[in-house]
């Protein structure tokens, strides 16, 4: 029964202490509304071209930091949900909404591309990784391009935050990796200049908000509304 109930209060401290948790409920909505797309948007599509996608050659080796976007994304998610709620709520909130923004685009505009190549030069890890890439993600749904966005968004994220401000290293590495994942976006022929350019726009416009003057005051409102209910459930 000690045990039990010693579960029961360190449940409680858990959820208590990271009561912040419930903003990745976004995910249930996200995944389920991509996924849509991504198997209703397949032929029937607004076709994305610039003239620069064609000067662009496709480098296979881009597919490395291409794939770190996953880790690099999750990693900066967790790091501020455990040490700076006031960053993991700038960051998921500049994210989400962005990705949002992504989701609404691709529904009301179907969106696709044929720059893919339809073989490889070359016969190696890297190239088996992209073929893997292909199959597994559809030439759809690009713009703004997610990729672009949330890696802006990351590095904004780390630039802004008190806990990097005296770590110039991480943040050049941040920068670094940041700068090869857009690239990626276009030497893999994942996405065209257009998607990358709308990504940098989309960030501007969302920086000026999440990053501006009434952000904390907005989401400290926010979230005393959200905690008086909670005190009545």
């Amino acid at each position: 029964m000690l045990k039990k109930d010693n579960f029961k209060q360190n449940l409680k401290a858990f959820f208590q202490k990271y009561k912040h948790a419930w903003v990745l409920l976004y995910v249930f909505i996200y995944f389920p509304w991509f996924a849509y797309l991504e198997k209703h948007v397949a032929s029937n599509f607004n076709v994305i071209h610039t003239a620069l996608d064609d000067k662009i050659p496709f480098i296979e080796f881009f597919i490395v930091p291409y794939m770190l976007w996953f880790g690099y994304v999750a990693y900066a998610v967790l790091y501020f949900f455990f040490k700076n709620k006031e960053d993991y709520y700038r960051l998921c909130t500049f994210l989400f909404v962005g990705m949002t923004v992504f989701l609404v685009v691709s529904s009301l505009y179907p969106n696709g591309h044929y720059l893919r190549p339809h073989s490889f030069e070359h016969d190696n890890v890297f190239t088996h990784m992209v073929a893997w890439l292909y199959a597994t993600d559809t030439p759809t749904n690009l713009f703004p391009s997610i990729h672009v966005y949330n890696s802006l968004g990351v590095h904004i994220a780390i630039c802004n935050s008190k806990e990097f401000k005296d770590r110039p290293k991480l943040k050049l590495a941040s920068f670094i990796l940041m700068v090869g994942i857009i690239l990626a976006t276009m030497f893999l022929k994942q996405h065209s200049v257009f998607d990358v350019v709308t990504a940098f726009v989309m960030a501007a416009v969302m920086y000026s908000f999440v990053y501006g003057r009434n952000f904390a005051f907005g989401r400290s409102k926010a979230k005393e509304s959200f905690e008086k209910q909670l005190k009545h459930i």
